[in-house]
């Protein structure tokens, strides 16, 4: 039975593995997904970007120079260029063998097993011949591995999801923010009709939480892992985390403190 984002209104908490599980694995690496899978996380993030040949490939930075063992922007790679890196070596000589992984391996791998959150970054791009180009094959891929129900796609742009959900069997949305919350935040996930809205867990108030649940809108936060950051997530009545290590971030999640805080 394929999972779906929908159910997740149900689970609490909902633990996301943040780039799989980053604080054990390589990031956005198919070891690293599939612990934070085993580990039981509700959701896997990833972050995609487009090579030179038009091939989604999943890396978080816009240059490979962090997590690999090349250098120079994805954009400007070939495939079959970014393939021959490492991209394990750097966390550890065991994941010398993990590669940059393709979106289409992920979707293989674990479509329809737990939910994947796809984060597309905001991207420069000459013009409207290219803009969108990120979205369109993201959007197609996940249409054609039947997995639509199983998928968000986020970002920090508002105009890449603005495209996305106009497309045709377009995915859940999420938007993600490290800025402070205000009216003009909420309006905008009211228009593009998120599912989920993702804030630094700085920012995160009970506020925000009790506007964005108006709206029937999840919140999970991102950026914290100790037990008193996750404490405070779940007093502030948020829905979820998205962690660096999920297995701990369940166990550190508290049974009774939720919607406890009042600021």
């Amino acid at each position: 039975m394929k999972v779906c984002v929908d159910e997740l209104r149900e689970r609490y908490p909902v633990i996301t593995g943040h780039r799989g599980f980053q604080e054990r694995y390589p990031e956005n690496t198919i070891v690293s997904f599939a612990a934070a899978v085993e580990a039981g996380a509700d959701v896997i993030e990833m972050d995609v970007h487009l090579t030179r040949d038009g091939v989604p490939v999943v890396i978080h930075d816009e240059t490979v120079d962090r997590t690999t063992d090349g250098r120079g922007r994805v954009g400007d790679m070939l495939l079959k260029e970014i393939r021959e890196l490492d991209a394990g070596r750097w966390f550890g000589p065991q994941f010398a063998a993990e590669r940059v992984p393709t979106l289409q391996e992920v979707l293989d791998r674990f479509g329809g097993r737990v939910v994947l959150n796809i984060e597309i970054k905001a991207y420069d791009e000459s013009g409207p011949a290219v803009r969108g180009r990120v979205e369109r094959e993201v959007v197609r891929m996940v249409a054609e591995k039947e997995i639509v129900g199983g998928v968000l796609i986020s970002s920090f742009d508002a105009n890449i999801l603005k495209r996305a959900g106009r497309m045709t069997g377009a995915p859940a949305l999420a938007l993600i923010s490290k800025v402070a919350f205000d009216e003009e935040t909420l309006e905008a996930c009211r228009r593009l009709g998120v599912f989920s809205f993702h804030p630094r867990f700085d920012v995160t108030t009970g506020a925000l939480v009790r506007a964005m649940h108006g709206a029937g809108i999840q919140v999970y936060a991102f950026g914290a892992d100790s037990a008193d950051r996750i404490g405070r997530l779940a007093a502030l009545g948020a829905d979820g985390v998205i962690a660096k290590n999920p297995r701990q971030a369940r166990r550190r999640w508290p049974k009774e403190a939720r919607g406890t805080s009042p600021i």
